[in-house]
């Protein structure tokens, strides 16, 4: 049966109808490929999972909604590669879950801020960042310095994260609520902040 383009502009529930299956088609080749590049499914050679401690600071990170300013993909452009460094490559993210890849700026590109700064230039900027910037916008988080890393669901997130691909033992999983015995959201958020970017450069422990 052949519709006529005519049919189809005076039919608006038909448009919609057409109008998603196309999208949907289309959006399916384009993405399909991408599950079987091994670029983008193969880990960086050398790198491990979050430590129990950095992935409850990553949970942090997220919470707080730091990914709303801070953006972790540095695009293979020259101004962004001698700003923050080396661009940022799939190998590094597939195990994150969401990955924290973005265009949003408000703050700088936090891909390649491990090692950057010290720890405690790191804690002195989350409780209040303009001792260190005095131009900085970014909101005070003094509360992470109280707040306990532990909050008794380490080990269900690993597990999640486990059955999603990251290759956490049994080992890592049973001893990660004594990693975080004692450590702050602010212990744990400098933790994954240092994390970030050092799997390139093969310095992730």
């Amino acid at each position: 049966m052949k519709i006529s383009h005519e049919a189809i502009e005076k039919n608006v529930g038909l448009m919609i109808v057409l109008v998603a299956l196309v999208v949907s088609v289309a959006g399916f080749v384009q993405l399909l490929p991408m599950f079987f590049d091994k670029a983008t499914t193969t880990p960086l050679p050398g790198m491990k999972p979050y430590t129990a401690l950095e992935l409850s600071g990553r949970d942090v990170y997220v919470a707080e909604g730091c990914y709303l300013c801070h953006s972790q993909m540095i695009r293979p452009l020259r101004a962004e590669v001698e700003r923050y460094g080396h661009y940022s490559v799939a190998g590094e993210s597939v195990w994150d879950h969401p990955f924290q890849w973005g265009s949003k700026r408000n703050g700088p590109d936090l891909a390649r801020v491990g090692g950057k700064y010290s720890d405690e230039w790191l804690r002195i900027h989350m409780r209040e960042p303009r001792d260190v910037v005095p131009e900085s916008t970014m909101p005070a988080y003094p509360w992470l310095q109280h707040k306990p890393a532990d909050d008794g669901l380490i080990r269900q997130r690993m597990r999640t994260l486990r059955e999603l691909g990251v290759p956490y033992t049994d080992a890592e999983i049973a001893a990660a609520p004594a990693e975080l015995q004692g450590k702050t959201q602010e212990d744990a958020l400098v933790a994954y902040l240092q994390s970030l970017g050092r799997a390139l450069s093969g310095t992730h422990s």
